[in-house]
């Protein structure tokens, strides 16, 4: 009977939860399909006396947010395919490969975890500077490139393939190149789209550094935009709700459609030495 009860009590207690963390968000919804002003009223209505549509054209005639839409489209899907690539690579190679020094890079890498990105955005910047990258979609794409949390993550899940499946392929004559493309890709394949994830929404509402590296408006992304037309129309709450309406729903589609494998990287990511 004890038991019982507990369970019933973790299931309430998670239904609760389940509801102060979606009620912001149906709320969101709800008030980007009123007509203005009705979002501003005490008590706040639920639902809206009327659905309309005019905030979100007014958002891709009026303030052109498809420009900003496709912007952060592009480069959150150029920064996650390349990160793929690159953390992959270098998650193998740390998991499989011996080379002089291997273990001490890794825990450097480890080490530099610690330090947050706001300190090392300056010298960055300053960097990037060097090389001409400021106001280009370079700028954005270049420090997510690879991460050490990426590196870490795909090695730790690498580090669960047999030693004996690698060493027939060797046998077998497969460059290094061809079992980490043909062998090791396809078996990690859960820990890569759970990075994949991680990569796509960090980029994707990504504000601090977007903001700092561009300086054209037509080179925004989504996020940023959204933050101007905060500043442009204050006032206009609805036209706010639709504007994060559209910033949120990719992330939580993409997050949808992936979920299965997200968790299924999540649950067997984490192999110790």
């Amino acid at each position: 009977m004890s038991r019982q009860l507990n369970k019933w009590l973790i299931y309430g207690l998670l239904g609760i939860t389940f509801c102060f963390a979606i009620a912001p968000l149906l709320w969101m919804l709800s008030a980007s399909f009123m007509p203005s002003g009705e979002a501003n009223l005490y008590p706040p209505r639920i639902l809206p006396s009327r659905f309309t549509l005019e905030h979100y054209q007014a958002l891709f005639t009026r303030l052109n947010l498809a420009r900003y839409l496709i912007n952060s489209t592009l480069l959150a899907i150029a920064v996650t395919l390349i990160s793929l690539l690159l953390n992959s690579m270098a998650g193998y190679a740390f998991a499989k490969l011996h080379f002089a020094g291997r273990d001490r890079i890794f825990r450097f890498l480890l080490a530099a975890l610690v330090v947050p990105a706001q300190v090392s955005m300056l010298p960055l910047f300053l960097l990037l500077k060097q090389f001409g990258f400021i106001n280009t979609y370079w700028g954005v794409i270049i420090p997510g490139m690879a991460s050490i949390f990426g590196i870490f993550l795909i090695r730790q899940y690498a580090l669960s393939i047999s030693d004996s499946l690698l060493d027939a392929a060797r046998i077998d004559g497969a460059s290094e190149f061809r079992i980490y493309w043909s062998l090791i890709l396809p078996v990690c394949k859960p820990i890569l789209i759970t990075l994949a994830i991680f990569t796509f929404m960090g980029t994707w509402n990504d504000f601090m550094w977007p903001l700092i590296i561009l300086t054209d408006n037509d080179m925004y992304t989504l996020p940023v935009a959204l933050a101007n037309l905060l500043g442009e129309h204050v006032q206009d709450t609805e036209l706010m709700m639709a504007g994060s309406v559209l910033t949120t729903l990719p992330v939580m589609l993409v997050f949808m459609a992936l979920q299965k494998h997200y968790i299924e990287g999540i649950m067997i990511g984490g192999v110790k030495e």
